[in-house]
């Protein structure tokens, strides 16, 4: 199952890099040095948020259009591409085919 979600980039002011929120799974944030960091930081982040809720049976949330995504002056609206079966192969401790189907 792949997915989709919208996360807002606001450059770190105090150093190099990137805070990376991902504002329909609260409290998701990450951050990277690069840009690159940052995206690769963030997908990590909303898959782990996004596994955990698999795994505890619970519904995930929808992703906003990222349109409807009010952003800040300097921030930027980037898509993350969540891969949740390799994730879950890697770190789930059930399959996600198994979630799905109960």
């Amino acid at each position: 199952m792949k997915l989709i979600y919208p996360a807002i980039f606001t450059p770190c002011e105090e150093k190099a890099g990137y805070t990376v929120e991902v504002p329909d799974l609260p409290g998701c944030v990450s951050e990277g040095d690069t840009l690159i960091e940052a995206i690769e930081m963030g997908t990590d982040a909303a898959s782990g948020w996004l596994l955990d809720e698999l795994e505890d049976g619970n519904d995930i949330p929808k992703p906003s259009k990222h349109e409807d995504i009010n952003v800040e002056d300097g921030s930027f609206i980037n898509l993350l591409v969540l891969d949740m079966d390799s994730y879950s192969e890697k770190y789930g401790s059930k399959s996600i085919l198994q979630i799905v189907q109960k």
